[in-house]
Parts: structure tokens; sequence; C-alpha cells
């Protein structure tokens, strides 16, 4: 399946239903006077997120989304029925973005959450409505009002709880592999790794989502190699591991060149916590590789785990270090998460407020 993570689609209630002239005619029944009922109500525009999607595809052949009118009124005080509501489904993690590209409209991160997009428009009075003690005959009725119409773009943030950064080939989507079941590409040119991919590791009892993007290099907010675009997916991580290969002629530069990528892309991305890995230290000596921890700490001012993920060394410690922050933060979001009753909407918005 090809990870599709933003797309723009257009959203469109439907329409109320428009009201009826009528008037009641009845055998030996004089005056009958106005029957024309209400329109109905057109449907509404919803959006639900759901658990088991994992991308975006499925709005690559559908763009457009509109829910049902609402049915006109009818004679004999008859109401035209309410249109059906759609609701699209859009997997956890997906921000609903309006077509500035800017303002964030909801933030659907809890299974289950529903978020009102656009309210149906209201049907039309019938003449029934119009009745008073001057007009025994009303002889016209309401349109339908209209419904809510616009253009909003869905961006997925994948929820993980650990992001993997670094340079291209620092060895990202290997330690992915060792400690998931997870197979990424894997090969021996920069920029293996296209899109994001997902992993799942059990660290002494505990699960953690590992999510391994695309490397980063210097220039990255600037567009330079595949940019910053997936750093988006990691902003939601408890913690980020920052992997910096043995090989690279001076690692505190690299380490340097990262961090000063995640600061211009966001504040908060760059105050995350950060576990520093020296990965790849089956190529050096013992000598040199103290030589590269000694100057990754004091560069970086954390402590730094040395690993080979490819060799299997030094993967439990690291591992357990970021499970810390990891179960801290899932212990903040317990005291903080929302409880969702059943179809219950969170929050409406309406182009016009």
């Amino acid at each position: 399946m090809k990870f599709l993570d933003q797309a723009k689609i257009f959203i469109k209630s439907g329409n109320g239903g428009a009201g009826c002239v009528s008037f009641r005619r009845e055998k030996y029944i004089e005056f009958g006077g106005p029957n024309g009922g209400d329109g109905g109500k057109g449907g509404s525009v919803y959006f639900e997120a759901v658990e088991n999607l994992n991308t975006l595809i499925d709005f690559r052949y559908q763009q457009h989304f509109k829910a049902k009118n609402g049915q006109n009124g009818m004679g004999s005080q008859m109401t035209g029925a309410k249109g059906a509501d759609l609701i699209v489904k859009v997997p956890v993690g997906t921000e609903i973005v309006a077509d500035d590209g800017v303002t964030v409209l909801a933030d659907m991160v809890v299974p289950g959450q529903k978020f009102l997009i656009a309210k149906g428009g209201d049907g039309g009075r019938g003449n029934m409505q119009f009745k008073t003690a001057t007009n025994q005959a009303p002889r016209y009725a309401e349109p339908g009002w209209p419904g809510q119409e616009l253009w909003v773009w869905l961006r997925l943030k994948v929820i993980a709880d650990v992001g993997l950064v670094g340079l291209p080939n620092a060895g990202k989507s290997t330690f992915l592999s060792v400690v998931t079941k997870a197979r990424p590409k894997i090969a021996d040119y920069p920029f293996t790794t296209l899109h994001p991919n997902l992993g799942v590791a059990w660290v002494d009892n505990y699960e953690l989502v590992i999510a391994d993007i695309p490397g980063l290099i210097e220039g990255a907010h600037e567009g330079v190699g595949l940019g910053d675009r997936f750093l988006k997916h990691v902003e939601r991580c408890a913690a980020l591991l920052h992997l910096i290969d043995a090989t690279a002629e001076n690692v505190g530069d690299v380490y340097t060149s990262i961090r000063n990528e995640l600061i211009l892309y966001n504040d908060k991305m760059a105050q995350k916590p950060e576990v520093v890995v020296l990965n790849k230290i089956d190529t050096l000596s013992d000598e040199d590789v103290q030589k590269k921890i000694k100057l990754l700490e004091k560069v970086s001012g954390k402590k730094v785990f040395a690993i080979s993920a490819i060799a299997k060394i030094g993967l439990l410690p690291v591992l357990r270090e970021v499970n810390k922050y990891v179960t801290r933060d899932r212990k903040k979001l317990l005291e903080d998460k929302p409880i969702l009753e059943e179809n219950e909407v969170t929050k409406s918005w309406s182009p016009l407020d």
C-alpha cells in the first residue's frame, strides 16, 4: 500500500428541503386552510478517527464528499425527510486544516473522535407556518437553506512513541529492522527511506512504537534533499532517538547540523527528550569509539550510547533509556486524556463562524 500523508478534499453538507404550498381539500370540509409541511434538514458532514487506517491513500481517488439534501415538504402537514449525514473516516493522528494551509480546525488523536466540519442546511417552512388571523390562505413557502461547502487539507502525523532522526545512512532503517519486525528498505546509498516506516519493539514488557523517517541533511528546512516535511511524523513522539554514524569524520558537526534543522523546523521538536546514539561502532577500534563518544558528549551535553545495529550490540540499554521518557509521557496522557462517549462530537466548526 502506498503511503500518503497529505490530501486536499472538498466538503459539502446537504441543502435543506423547500417548504410546501398546499391546502386542505376534503369533502364536506369548508375552508380547509393551508397544510403545507416544512422541508427536511440537509445532512451534515463529520470526520471520524478510526484505528484501522494508516494512510490517506483513499483520498487520492475520491476528493469530493457531499451529504444528502433534505426532502421537500409535502401536503397534509408532512415534513420532508432529513438528509443522511456523511461520516468521513480518517486515520488516528490526522489534522484537519483549513484551505489556507495554516489554520488547524481539528486534531483527530483519539479513536472514535468525531468532528462536525459542515452543518446541513435547515429546511424551509411550509405555508402552514405562515397562517395568521389576517392571512388565512398564504400562498408562499420558504426555500431550503443551502449547506456549507469548503476545501480542507488532511495531514497525517503518525502516532509513534519514539522518532528516529539522523543523517541519511546513519543506520536508522537497520536499527528499526533489528529491534522490531518491520522490514524497511535497506541499502548502502543515501535516501534509501523515502517515506516513514513504523515498527513495534518490546522492552521489559512495554510496547514501543518506533517511527523511522527519511534522513535529514543540512538545509533540509529550505528543501535540500527530501526537505523536512517528514518531521511532522515525529512531532507527537515522546522522545527522539538521534542516530549518528560512527564512521563520520566529525560526529560533533553531524550532531549539531541535525539539531539545527530540528530547531529551525519547530522549537517544540528541539525541546523533546533526546537519546544520542553512536551507531556502527563495530567498524572502529575501541580507542576511536571512546574518542568519538567523548566528543559527542561534549557537544550534546548528554550521555551517549554506543551501539552496532547490524551486529546487535548495545541495543537493550538504548531501548530502556528511551522507554523512560515514553512511560512518563503515557502517564501524563492518561491523566489528561478526554473521555469520549459513543458518537460524541468533540468540536464543531463552521466557515461562517
